[in-house]
């Protein structure tokens, strides 16, 4: 094991003894050989130094080839192996290792498995199916994978639920292994006493919060994502859902250790060094792969739903802003707006058991006792009443309430009923409350000055805005593009962000320099080259492309389904 000690002199990175030190330097040796020859990474079968050391970065599935190096600048081009990845006889040979490696089972380059796993029926950003699929069910399979991935210089893209909207889990063209996670979904402990949990990264929240509830635990997870998304990627998007004004997001407080790293240790807090987790969570596959996690837990509140009606939108927000520096503002858990069409599509989609008035809206979550809903509701009511709004309905029961909320979360759904068979482009971006009704104001008049439909829902108490623009035809993507483009600069402009959840993938990486400057984006790039050396884990994502990055994963284009 090794152990890197930062000082004052940045380009040092000390090892504990002077094996390690050698180590570092054969690998050093191997890696500017194997540039030069374009051959295989020969670490697997090398000196027992070097093996410690590739041991070590793939042991944490991180795809790092001969350690962990520290520079205050990218190597020079002709000693750094990053983005030159094998010639397509490599990856042959490490599709061959793949099956003798790991049961047969557990592999697949069946045509329709690839492309499956490389295309997302919501997504039309570029896309590519993967060379070969891996399906791990341990640690260790994970480990065995990014062994022979670090060998061959192949690319490696994690996938679980299969839920991120902006091309996150795009095959490389080229040729890549697809990690699919979705088969390590088990609970591996529970520790009630400390209300946290440990995971494997494949399950799924909802799967998670039904299991604590089959165990009869008062607690969850509570962080709410779309349906289908599971632990691992919503580290990797750094996600997070309605439940944001109450509980934060996944880079709060709620994944207390990761297993790529052992990034923390199981404690409540901790001052000691950096909190690794953090730069995990977010990364979106580009560092590694997670196959454990370790959560806190929330305790479980009872919770009534109630749905207020506005004549518009900046009425709407003025009551959110009262209501939530009210005595009862403790008592929400979630708020969401939502514009008139989007209840214009549940009324059409017909799963609701209620008509809805067709106006901007807002569904509340309210928390506590009976007694407190009740009194919560009171204040929520003549508050939304203050601000002009037009009806106010309380849940009559727990069914009721599981109804309304029904009618919020299955919003890509319903939105589509206003377009039949039509196709829709989700996409969000977040902005500082006080500024999303502008947003939403300039969207709606922009969609329509251009004929597009469009249903807008709003975590308003956060400011993360969420629009889904249906279209029929491929025809019509250049234009539904160009919208999002303009949202997403509406957004910036007034100091918000590219995504509030969806996180970056392909599709939003052009804006970060924009948004975040160049300096943080080059910090970025720089972890990035550090733990990730080879440049295999998930290339193309999450950093935008500049001339000195030397490589393009994908080309132009769009997704066509």
């Amino acid at each position: 094991m090794l152990r890197r000690v930062i000082t004052s002199r940045p380009r040092i990175a000390q090892p504990v003894n002077p094996r390690a030190a050698g180590a570092i330097s054969d690998a050093r040796f191997l890696a500017r050989r194997s540039a030069s020859t374009n051959a295989p990474h020969p670490a697997a079968s090398g000196p027992s130094s070097v093996r410690n050391v590739f041991n070590l970065a793939v042991g944490v599935a991180i795809g790092v080839a001969g350690g962990l190096y520290l520079f205050d600048r990218p190597p020079p081009a002709e000693t750094s192996l990053f983005g030159k990845f094998g010639t397509p006889d490599d990856f042959k040979a490490a599709i061959v290792e793949l099956n003798n490696t790991l049961t047969s089972n557990k592999v697949s380059s069946d045509p329709e498995v690839v492309k499956g796993h490389g295309f997302s029926p919501n997504s039309y950003h570029p896309a590519i199916a993967h060379s070969v699929v891996v399906f791990p069910e341990s640690t260790e399979d994970v480990v065995a994978v990014m062994k022979i991935a670090t060998k061959y210089r192949m690319p490696v893209v994690a996938y679980s639920g299969g839920t991120s909207l902006e091309g996150q889990f795009s095959g490389i063209d080229g040729g890549c292994i697809c990690v699919d996670m979705s088969g390590m979904n088990h609970i591996i402990k529970l520790h009630a006493g400390d209300a946290d949990v440990v995971v494997q990264s494949g399950i799924g929240w909802q799967e998670l919060n039904a299991q604590l509830k089959e165990m009869n635990y008062p607690y969850f997870f509570p962080l709410d994502p779309g349906p289908g998304a599971t632990i691992g990627g919503m580290v990797g998007t750094g996600c997070s859902g309605t439940n944001a004004v109450k509980y934060g997001t996944a880079k709060s407080h709620w994944f207390i250790n990761l297993t790529v790293i052992k990034t923390r240790s199981r404690a409540r807090k901790s001052s000691a060094g950096f909190d690794l987790t953090k730069i995990f969570i977010g990364a979106e596959g580009t560092l590694g792969i997670v196959t454990e996690a370790t959560l806190r837990l929330a305790p479980l509140v009872p919770i009534t739903v109630a749905v207020a009606q506005f004549p518009d939108v900046r009425k709407a927000a003025n009551a959110v802003q009262e209501v939530l520096t009210s005595t009862a503002g403790d008592s929400i858990q979630c708020i969401e707006l939502v514009d008139d069409n989007f209840m214009r599509g549940t009324n059409i989609f017909g799963q609701s058991h209620r008509k809805y008035l067709e106006k901007d809206s807002l569904f509340f979550k309210i928390q506590g006792s009976t007694s407190t809903q009740q009194e919560n509701a009171k204040i929520i009511q003549g508050i939304v009443k203050k601000h002009g709004g037009l009806t106010f309905e309380l849940a009559r029961s727990k069914e009721d309430a599981d109804d309304m909320w029904r009618d919020r979360k299955v919003a890509l759904w319903s939105g589509m009923a206003l377009v039949p068979g039509s196709r829709a482009w989700p996409t969000d971006v977040c902005v500082p409350v006080s500024r999303l009704p502008d947003l939403v104001y300039e969207t709606k008049k922009d969609l329509a000055e251009h004929n597009i439909v469009s249903t807008i829902v709003g975590h308003v108490g956060d400011g993360n805005f969420h629009a889904s623009l249906l279209f029929k035809d491929d025809e019509e993507i250049p234009q539904i593009h160009d919208a999002v483009k303009r949202m997403i600069d509406r957004a910036i402009d007034m100091e918000g962000t590219c995504t509030g959840e969806h996180g970056v993938g392909l599709g939003k990486k052009e804006y970060l320099y924009r948004e975040l400057g160049a300096g943080t984006v080059n910090l970025m790039k720089r972890i990035k080259r550090t733990i990730d050396p080879l440049g295999i884990m998930n290339p193309g994502k999450l950093y935008p492309d500049s001339p000195e990055d030397g490589f393009q994963v994908h080309g132009p284009g769009y997704a066509k389904h």
